[in-house]
């Protein structure tokens, strides 16, 4: 359980926040409303790093990569349902492009190299994984991948999977929203806060405070 994972977090290193380049490929886009899904560990985080992102309008904690069926947080939490812990971002292409979100995820908002974990969390379920909505986006996506590796931006590979979005599921209510009504829960300050700090000092021109 969540609640119970910060039992675990002194045995982690807080992600410490990588400066990388600006995605070489990211067309302009004239519309004022898209959707992108990402994974990156508990949501709890990665959706609060987001919902300080100006031009994000909206974001919801859910799961992504299984079956409607089974998206549920006891059943996700098995492992064994293909789901991962995601977040829906819904936001203004005019305001920030989806390859700006890219570089906050990469950056501040996980580790990118850690296989099916992400710090104290541990299991496929916490997997590093892009769901694209459209086939831009999966060209920007796989496309700043190869850029990040090639500028050797990590120490080690990559692991974030890139897929087509089937399907996104929000989370229970007691999932939204989590890191702003909890902020000094301990999972919370250590392994989330520093998240949102991260984006604040590194794009001080995209944070906003809510």
């Amino acid at each position: 359980m969540h609640s119970l994972r910060w039992l675990a977090v002194v045995y982690t290193c807080v992600l410490g926040a990588a400066t990388l380049p600006a995605p070489a490929l990211d067309p302009p886009q004239t519309e004022h409303q898209a959707v992108a899904v990402f994974s990156g560990g508990c949501f709890w985080g990665v959706d609060g790093v987001f919902k300080h992102v100006k031009g994000v309008h909206q974001v919801v904690s859910g799961y992504a990569g299984g079956k409607k069926a089974t998206a549920h947080y006891e059943m996700v939490g098995s492992g064994r349902t293909g789901h991962a812990e995601s977040v829906q971002v819904t936001y203004d292409p005019t305001e920030v492009s989806y390859g700006k979100l890219l570089q906050v995820f990469f950056a501040v908002a996980h580790d990118p190299t850690q296989l099916n974990r992400q710090g104290p969390d541990t299991g496929t379920q916490y997997r590093s994984a892009i769901f694209y909505t459209t086939p831009e986006q999966k060209q920007v996506a796989e496309t700043y991948i190869q850029q990040l590796e090639a500028a050797h931006a990590f120490s080690r590979k990559i692991v974030t999977q890139v897929g087509p979005l089937e399907g996104f599921y929000a989370a229970e209510g007691y999932h939204q929203n989590y890191l702003a009504l909890h902020p000094d829960e301990p999972y919370i300050v250590y392994n989330d806060l520093p998240k949102v700090a991260n984006l604040k000092k590194q794009f001080p021109d995209l944070y906003q405070q809510r």
